[in-house]
């Protein structure tokens, strides 16, 4: 393979050809698994496809410019061209998509192999001009068994594979299981119930208090999202608030959750500040930033009591994008947040470029500093670099009394967690707050 469609090649075959690569397209890659199905109807051998997502490849692709991109494409077709065997293809189905067909692999073992020696040949440098650039792979493999099996059956089995494995993380391989189909059609179930949800307004935020570790009082509330269908019945925001931010629907649903929560905050004491959660596909999206500035004015809720917590997943998706919505924010009045420190992969380069107000310890290093020397050292670290970056600091996830001690003791002005209280509905935390200042009220007289 030349990189490029042979000129001379007849219009049949230029129909099923990538003008880009010269590798097959699609069309060929369907029409190879259709015959090969055809060739074994007598004796239905196993054999594998597999799906090729270049992970990082869009940003590069803006980062570099068009001709960069295709230059990228071209080396990783003739890298993936080179390591097929004489029984098997490699096709460009996508923009930076490859599709492979190994009709000698038997087994999700052999498959899972093969795969992962194609992600090492993608992974090493690509020349781009003056510049080198290095991309990894995801990769989603499904195996055909039997003859009722058709190739589009094959190829959304290897898109699903290819689903979880970019979400579990770059660089992955994942082979097909009956309970990756089960999960996806329970995404499905999930997604357009939670469609219908937030139309009608049904998902609902609860409030956690933060505290002031010093005097234990209450200084805000993190709202979180609580959501039960009448069918699914009470659905964990750790399943649906992925699938509302793969399937598009986390803008629709954030807004809801908002507009709900500073409804509740407007009838809290003043100086109770509201913490709301953006997501990363958030932080790509201009409107983000005016949707949220737009619903403050509307509503009349004061900037300032609002905080809005970003993790380092959703800064580092698009920083030039983060960095404008955060600035709109910030002159605003609203404090930044950067949730989860401790668990990204560039935590120390992320503040350096940009400015936040606050670090929120995850709960993980909280959990186990008692017993744990190391996750201890962590924490000190965090608090005495916050106080030289001038920035606040909130424990997540305290669950005793010894926990908010030792943090109180190290310097940590704010804590959140059970021992503190959990979620409550808006009513819930109404009436608690207005047994707490009854209390103090006659406490000070």
């Amino acid at each position: 393979m030349t990189g490029a469609v042979n000129p001379t090649a007849d219009n049949a075959d230029l129909a099923l050809t990538d003008p880009l690569t010269g590798l097959g397209n699609s069309r060929r890659f369907h029409g190879k698994i259709a015959r090969l199905i055809a060739e074994r109807a007598d004796d239905p051998a196993p054999f594998a496809i597999g799906i090729i997502d270049l992970d990082g490849f869009k940003p590069i692709n803006d980062l570099f410019g068009r001709k960069a991109g295709d230059d990228i494409l071209q080396q990783a077709a003739m890298r993936l061209h080179a390591a097929m065997d004489q029984h098997s293809t490699v096709t460009r189905i996508g923009a930076d998509e490859f599709a492979f067909l190994l009709p000698m692999t038997f087994s999700e073992a052999a498959a899972g192999e093969r795969a992962r020696m194609l992600i090492e040949v993608l992974s090493a440098p690509y020349d781009i001009g003056e510049r080198t650039a290095r991309l990894s792979a995801s990769v989603g493999c499904s195996l055909y068994f039997l003859y009722s099996e058709e190739p589009a059956e094959l190829i959304t089995r290897a898109e699903t594979a290819l689903y979880h494995a970019k979400r579990s993380g770059r660089g992955r391989v994942v082979v097909y299981t009956q309970e990756m189909e089960e999960a996806q059609k329970r995404a499905t179930r999930i997604e357009q119930a939670l469609r219908r949800a937030v139309s009608a307004g049904e998902v609902e935020p609860h409030f956690q208090p933060i505290v002031d570790l010093e005097t234990r009082r209450i200084i805000g509330f993190e709202a979180l999202a609580r959501w039960t269908d009448k069918d699914l019945g009470v659905v964990s925001p750790g399943s649906f608030i992925p699938i509302a931010e793969e399937r598009g629907i986390i803008g629709p649903l954030a807004q809801l959750l908002l507009r709900k929560a500073i409804a509740a905050a407007q009838k809290w004491p003043d100086e109770l500040f509201l913490s709301f959660n953006l997501s990363p596909s958030q932080l790509v999206d201009q409107n983000t930033g005016r949707a949220v500035l737009s619903l403050l004015e509307r509503t009349g809720f004061d900037p300032r009591r609002l905080e809005i917590e970003i993790t380092e997943t959703g800064v580092m998706g698009d920083p030039a994008s983060a960095e404008a919505i955060i600035h709109d924010f910030r002159n605003e009045g609203i404090r930044i947040a950067l949730d989860d420190f401790g668990t990204g992969q560039s935590s120390l380069g992320r503040l350096r470029e940009f400015r936040f107000d606050k670090l929120k310890i995850d709960r993980a290093f909280v959990a186990s500093m008692l017993d744990d020397r190391p996750s201890e050292h962590i924490v000190r670290a965090i608090l005495a670099m916050s106080e030289g970056l001038g920035m606040t600091t909130v424990a997540e996830g305290i669950e005793n009394d010894e926990q908010a001690q030792m943090l109180l003791g190290l310097g940590c002005a704010g804590g959140q967690g059970y021992h503190f209280g959990r979620p409550a509905d808006a009513a819930t935390t109404l009436d608690a707050l207005r047994r707490d200042y009854a209390a103090a009220a006659v406490a000070a007289q």
